[in-house]
């Protein structure tokens, strides 16, 4: 009796789930006979053996699948009486091959008379499984050659492929390339820093050594975003200003901070777009720029010095070091340097009046840096491109891998927050 009391009180109790546990018994999939798959494979079979029947299995279900969509289509099952005063009907199969994972798989489309059906599961025109697609953009997005993809999928996936079905997945991709390009950004970013590097690519049948033009934008709660890219002949402080006013028609309404290169005519480009916002220069690329007239063995002497300059604790030590690298030994042995910091110095001493935090930022663009670094990795294996449209599919493919690992804010970051605020006013507000 106990049990039964038991019993009846558990039931009791669950009345309410128990519509729920039979809705989910309805929706779980029937058991699937296992026995005529034994009886085909055998007690033991062999690799090439399974690979068959698993081929056949594939295409077996594939067909089932669309019979059952033409089925529905038609509103009568196979062998059934057709409803009266329907004119179409069952009208044999088309053969085709479609190309997935794992290897082709011949198919036999049904067909109905009127040529009304459209198949889901397979559409028309459909060659080939988007997983199939995915295997081929991942490997480009790493700098696999067509060649080395071709013969991967020939190897792995016995699979015959053309270069111009690779490009023709890979140019599926520039309508994603165009509406990223063109995508709303956010009114503000605190940070944004422009550079560029160079890829060769064939233009009117010579190989050109081109820019490509990356606006890397820090956001209001810290984290890196990739604004854009655009390739051009040249780097040049005109093309600079295009790409402000892109970036201005689609959203950004302010930059706080401008991270440059030397750029000669770059601070105007920004500033004519962005009236309020501090140019602050690249002191990589000034180091950088300063120790090519250095010969290698004194590099790191010339390079200690200068850290004295750009890590003062203050603009007068700054400028007192500045002062003191002129007048000395590797400043009278190589003039050149000091001219070059002189002439480039309004847009350095700013640096000087932020806290170590946000000096830490600025001192150097090592996001875009790594940025770089990452593409050229990918890009070194390919030589050059064949046109603008090949390089910056590889790109933003490459990007879009990149980005990925791109989750947490710096650190930092609250801390940065607060001082923008008190520095840049209405500008930047720490509320949302």
């Amino acid at each position: 009796m106990t049990r039964k009391t038991t019993s009846k009180k558990a039931v009791a109790g669950g009345e309410k789930d128990a519509p729920s546990a039979k809705l989910r018994k309805k929706q779980e999939p029937p058991a699937f006979d296992l026995k005529p798959l034994d009886e085909r494979l055998g007690l033991a079979p062999t690799h090439e053996e399974f690979e068959a029947v698993f081929k056949q299995l594939r295409k077996a279900v594939i067909e089932r699948i669309l019979s059952a969509e033409l089925t529905d289509h038609l509103g009568y099952g196979r062998g059934e009486e057709k409803p009266k005063g329907q004119r179409n009907h069952r009208n044999g199969s088309t053969p085709k091959t479609i190309k997935t994972d794992n290897g082709e798989v011949p198919l036999d489309i049904p067909r109905d008379r009127e040529s009304s059906f459209e198949p889901r599961f397979v559409p028309k025109g459909l060659r080939r499984f988007t997983g199939f697609d995915d295997k081929v953009l991942g490997l480009y997005a790493r700098g696999v050659s067509v060649r080395e993809i071709r013969g991967f999928l020939e190897d792995h996936y016995q699979v015959p492929v053309s270069a111009d079905l690779i490009s023709q997945i890979t140019d599926e991709v520039l309508d994603e390339v165009t509406q990223w390009q063109q995508r709303p950004l956010e009114p503000i970013y605190p940070v944004v820093i422009f550079d560029a590097l160079r890829v060769k690519i064939r233009d009117e049948g010579v190989v050109r050594n081109k820019a490509v033009y990356l606006a890397l934008g820090i956001s209001r709660e810290g984290k890196k975003e990739v604004l854009g890219f655009w390739i051009q002949q040249t780097e040049g402080a005109a093309f600079w200003l295009r790409v402000m006013s892109e970036l201005k028609s689609r959203g950004v309404e302010d930059i706080l901070i401008a991270m440059i290169d030397g750029l000669k005519g770059f601070p105007e480009a920004v500033n004519t777009v962005y009236p309020q916002a501090q140019i602050h220069h690249c002191v990589v690329h000034l180091v950088r720029q300063s120790l090519s007239y250095v010969s290698w063995q004194d590099r790191k002497k010339v390079g200690l010095e200068l850290k004295a300059i750009y890590r003062a604790p203050t603009l007068a030590a700054a400028e007192a070091a500045l002062a003191a690298f002129e007048n000395g030994t590797w400043g009278k042995r190589f003039p050149p340097i000091a001219l070059l910091w002189r002439r480039h110095w309004d847009h350095v001493r700013p640096v000087f009046q932020y806290p170590p935090e946000i000096r830490r930022m600025l001192y150097t663009t090592n996001a875009i840096e790594s940025l770089h670094m990452q593409l050229r990795k990918i890009i070194k294996t390919r030589g050059h491109f064949p046109n603008d449209e090949a390089a910056g599919k590889l790109i933003y493919l490459a990007l879009r891998n990149i980005v990925r690992k791109w989750q947490n804010a710096s650190p930092h970051w609250t801390t940065v927050m607060i001082h923008f605020s008190l520095l840049f006013g209405p500008r930047f507000s720490l509320e949302v």
